[in-house]
């Protein structure tokens, strides 16, 4: 049985894609060279047939070959592809085309969540990525339970500690019958977005918000003495929790993460197990905390509210307030820099710091405006 090689691949098929004779619709028989690895840009008049290159012949293309590498079950379900009127394409890779939307302005819409590209490389980095300790830049271990234990007698020693199993995690809904289960094994307290209560009857969240939902396995002062109730309590935390538990520390609030996944042996710092959620800016677990996943924060511009101290603010010193009128916002911000023993005819530069922040800030302090109704 021989087998037959194929020709070699040229170097001008490496480094660009050739198109020869294209005719689809009104393309009139051109040949074009397209670079790789650049940003090429197809412009022309309408009509000149920019949408029949790039669409109808380059992409029509380049989807029909990955459609032809299918086995034939595969392809009898997707049904089969004309190819374009076009002699030949050489040097074509596999092709993505995104459709262009002028109505959709939401700004966590990207190309890899488009494409949907997005979604396969937080898969890819949640299941063979490898994670390194932000510390020491060493690779993260994984503890045994004992290994845990023994973490916890060093880090906690002679510390009031609450033992916590999370068994929900940045999910939305009310959770009424979670806790009904939680009340019936025993469990008397859980821990909701922070905050720790009593488990009553009923009991339940709001199912429109994101919610962190940990049952508290035991409270307990760590000692070497108390070492068999501390394991049988680290066990069940890490059952309840499958592999993960947090000890939050009574006497100053803090939350330790422990897992049987990931740990950093010198700092004793631990991660959770990687997962897809962790990779999204959607996600409140992979988002920047700062910026809430966008990539930009919107601020105001001190320089455009205020753009001459030296005026006051009856002279329009604070801008978005507008003309000075009769209004019942003019009648707020009077009554704040009356507070200070200020005018609005006090120039603003003269303002204190405090005045100005409560002007522009707010304050929770009550304050009494009198406003005459017609």
């Amino acid at each position: 049985m021989s087998v037959k090689s194929l020709p070699p691949i040229s170097q001008e098929e490496i480094t660009h894609i050739n198109v020869y004779g294209a005719k689809e619709h009104n393309l009139k028989n051109i040949d074009l060279h397209i670079p790789r690895n650049q940003f090429v840009v197809i412009t022309g008049l309408s009509g000149s047939g920019k949408s029949s290159l790039a669409f109808d012949t380059i992409y029509a293309e380049g989807q029909r070959r990955y459609m032809e590498s299918f086995g034939s079950y595969a392809r009898q379900f997707l049904g089969s592809m004309e190819r374009p009127d076009v002699e030949k394409i050489t040097g074509l890779s596999p092709v993505i085309s995104i459709e262009q939307k002028t109505t959709n302005r939401n700004p966590r819409s990207t190309v890899g969540t488009t494409t949907e590209i997005y979604d396969f490389l937080r898969l890819l980095y949640a299941r063979i990525g490898e994670a390194y300790s932000y510390n020491t830049g060493e690779k993260m271990v994984r503890f045994s339970e004992e290994q845990i234990i023994d973490d916890i007698l060093k880090k906690f020693q002679d510390k009031k500690i609450s033992i916590l199993a999370p068994l929900v995690r940045g999910r939305k809904g009310h959770y009424r019958e979670l806790f009904e289960d939680v009340r019936k094994q025993g469990y008397l307290r859980v821990r909701v977005d922070g905050d720790t209560m009593e488990i009553q009857p009923k009991m339940q969240v709001d199912r429109y918000k994101i919610h962190d939902i940990e049952v508290v396995i035991d409270r307990i002062k760590v000692d070497k003495k108390e070492v068999q109730r501390l394991r049988e309590s680290i066990a069940k935390a890490l059952k309840e929790g499958k592999g993960l538990l947090f000890i939050e520390n009574l006497e100053n609030g803090k939350v330790a993460t422990y897992s049987k996944t990931l740990m950093c042996t010198k700092t004793g710092i631990s991660y959770e197990e990687p997962s897809p959620n962790t990779f999204s800016f959607n996600s409140p677990y992979g988002a920047c905390p700062h910026c809430k996943g966008l990539g930009v924060i919107k601020t105001a511009d001190y320089e455009k509210v205020i753009p001459d101290d030296s005026k006051s603010i009856i002279e329009q010193g604070i801008a978005p307030l507008g003309e000075y009128r009769e209004t019942y916002t003019y009648k707020m911000v009077e009554q704040i820099v009356k507070q200070f023993k200020y005018t609005l005819k006090t120039p603003i530069s003269q303002l204190s710091k405090e005045c100005l922040d409560t002007l522009l800030y707010g304050t929770i302090e009550k304050m009494k405006v009198e406003a005459k109704g017609k």
